[in-house]
């Protein structure tokens, strides 16, 4: 019970009502302050208190002097003898002593009920405390409270792992089962690759999952294996068997064994498929970045042979800023002519569609001709579906070529022989 109380709270909690002093009436002392106690404490909690300590000392002096005795009698209560003083309470509540029949069934309940959806052994315990309450009898002691928990885990462990083990079947059961055999260096090498994440961005990372995914596919699980059962319950077994080597899995019942097998490679098949996702997600924006650093240190590197450039932009700057006040035919056409300057625009607006253009091709041919045929198997087996997008089987090269053809004609400065406002050659 907890300790701190406010005032509002013990009136509405610790007060005495008229059937509480009919109850009280011919005990004095001691003996009237620690059943008082006994009695709302009881009605609190739907238990009687182990020690002393567990009344609350602010509810002790009210009481105390709600029944004019002081709080320092408290101490001469017998609170273990009081057998007597329970059975009134009890009766008086409506309460029963729990009966070897309520544990079994109380344990029936909480392994069905909770256990299945609660992981916590503390608020099992309350659940249950819960429960005794709705059924009007008092929980067992401590050490048959502990019993009744441990019981009804073990009851739904085992529960749980029959259901899941006819669930995989003959087959299924078999090979999970041979994953742990000794001497199957196959599976214990599936099983450290499962408990691997798939590291930095790349084909390597990519490859090993789908390989990682094909072999637990090749499991054959069944499809729901757990669709009924709450995630907690399913990490949790997941958790206790990724911490597990194959010697521990051997050391393990069989039962207990196979279930937690199935919970592992359950849980990582699924956890694998999003990764593949986000990989191939990942590895086209790579591919992307990786197109445009390249075109941009083309474009940057032509851009540096054009003579001229920077000293005409000085001097469209210095006349800008020497006649602010002009306007811009008069100021800036007889420093550079209205043609250059027509071509000057011309030729940035042409650079920003070569630079597309590049990026888009390069792109396209990096793909076709060395990620395609792995971004299409990330895909298949994320269960994703891939557009071809015209790109049909082979290594793309000619498909590349093609693409670069079709920009050239609807670009003039991609165009072969080509040249642009300034005279230069096209990229």
């Amino acid at each position: 019970m907890r300790q701190e109380w406010s005032p509002e709270e013990l009136l509405a909690s610790w007060t005495l009502v008229d059937g509480d002093w009919k109850l009280v009436a011919n005990k004095t002392g001691p003996t009237r302050l620690g059943f008082c106690l006994m009695l709302k404490f009881f009605e609190i909690e739907a238990r009687f208190p182990e020690f002393i300590e567990e009344f609350p000392q602010a509810a002790v002096e009210y009481v105390a002097g709600l029944v004019k005795v002081p709080a320092a009698e408290l101490a001469k209560y017998d609170l273990a003898g009081a057998k007597r003083h329970r059975k009134q309470i009890r009766e008086a509540l409506g309460f029963r002593p729990p009966t070897g029949a309520d544990e079994d069934s109380l344990t029936a309940w909480l392994a069905a009920e909770v256990c299945p959806i609660e992981l916590v052994e503390d608020r099992q315990r309350e659940a249950l405390l819960v429960e005794c309450r709705t059924w009007k009898i008092e929980p067992p002691g401590p050490t048959r409270l502990e019993k009744v928990l441990v019981a009804a885990r073990g009851r739904w462990e085992r529960a749980f792992c029959a259901r899941t083990i006819d669930r995989l079947g003959t087959v299924g059961r078999e090979r999970l089962r041979a994953l742990v055999a000794a001497g199957n260096d196959e599976g214990t090498a599936l099983l450290s690759a499962l408990k691997r994440d798939p590291g930095a961005v790349g084909l390597d990372a990519l490859l090993m999952e789908i390989l990682k995914l094909t072999s637990v596919r090749e499991l054959g699980l069944p499809k729901g294996l757990f669709a009924d059962c709450s995630e907690k319950l399913v990490a949790a077994w997941r958790a206790r068997a990724i911490k597990m080597y194959p010697s521990d899995f051997r050391d393990t019942a069989e039962e207990v064994r196979i279930t937690l097998l199935a919970a592992l490679c359950s849980s990582r098949q699924a956890e694998i498929t999003d990764a593949l996702v986000d990989l191939l997600i990942a590895l086209v924006h790579k591919i992307n970045a990786r197109a445009e650093r390249r075109v941009e240190k083309q474009l940057t590197a032509e851009l540096k042979k054009v003579r001229g450039k920077e000293g005409i932009l000085f001097k469209l700057a210095e006349a800008a800023v020497g006649k602010p006040d002009e306007v811009v035919r008069r100021a800036l056409y007889p420093v550079v002519g209205e043609k250059t300057l027509k071509d000057l625009v011309a030729e940035a607006k042409a650079n920003e569609k070569v630079f597309k253009a590049k990026v888009r091709t390069t792109l396209r041919s990096s793909y076709s001709s060395y990620y395609r045929q792995i971004a299409a198997a990330a895909a298949e087996h994320a269960g994703l579906q891939v557009q071809q997008h015209r790109l049909p089987a082979g290594d793309g090269r000619d498909e590349a070529a093609e693409e670069v053809r079709r920009l050239r004609r609807q670009d003039p400065l991609l165009r072969g022989g080509g040249r642009t406002a300034d005279g230069r050659r096209g990229a």
